[in-house]
């Protein structure tokens, strides 16, 4: 699965990407809440910074875990809520049933594609392989001048050092260049990467 190439962005990686503005971000995020209660509070932050920035949310569709909670602190903040949501998993995530709308596709892989389409920037709280699949997937099409959307990471409590650890680690052994590491920005806080995509810092 691809997504098609930008007018603007020619495939030369020495040509670093320009933000475009942002109306809508995806977020990619745990359906659990997780063992801290800095999780459950970084989602509802990152709902209501969202909100407060004027901006719409684009998420996998459930009521559950950390996407519920992002979801119900846009909504209950007056933002638009899109939510994607497989048919396979709309019974297993419980899809939310309060949304501005929510959309049922076939695949995952459409789910991705679909997400990705309606977003202009990506904002990753915890998760698991979930969640980082769909963070190192958007980052690769980034690297590949597929899209020149915005990628940020937001380190709630360190909990993504392991993955920063790794991707240092891939930069020293030859296998990922310096400036595609620079690709997946860190932001410590929602307000902060929210921050980031409305101020369209690079």
């Amino acid at each position: 699965m691809t997504l098609p190439i930008k007018p603007g962005i020619s495939g030369d990686e020495s040509s670093p990407p320009e933000w475009k503005p942002v109306r809508r971000v995806a977020v990619y995020c745990g359906s659990a809440h997780g063992n801290d209660p800095a999780f459950l509070g970084a989602a509802v932050a990152l709902g209501e910074a969202i909100a407060a920035a004027g901006l719409g949310l684009v998420y996998g569709g459930a009521s559950v875990g950390l996407m519920g909670a992002v979801a119900d602190a846009a909504l209950k903040s007056g933002a638009e809520v899109i939510g994607v949501l497989p048919d396979v998993l709309a019974g297993k995530e419980i899809a939310h049933a309060g949304l501005s709308s929510l959309e049922l596709v076939t695949t995952m892989h459409e789910r991705k594609a679909r997400m990705a389409e309606l977003a202009d920037a990506f904002l990753v709280l915890p998760g698991g392989y979930g969640t980082l699949e769909e963070l190192l997937e958007v980052v690769t099409w980034a690297q590949l001048r597929l899209h020149d959307k915005p990628c940020i990471l937001i380190n709630t409590g360190g909990y993504w050092d392991g993955l920063l650890a790794f991707l240092d680690t891939a930069v020293a052994a030859g296998f990922l260049k310096q400036k595609n590491r620079g690709l997946l920005r860190v932001a410590g806080s929602a307000e902060e990467a929210v921050g980031v995509v409305v101020g369209g810092v690079s």
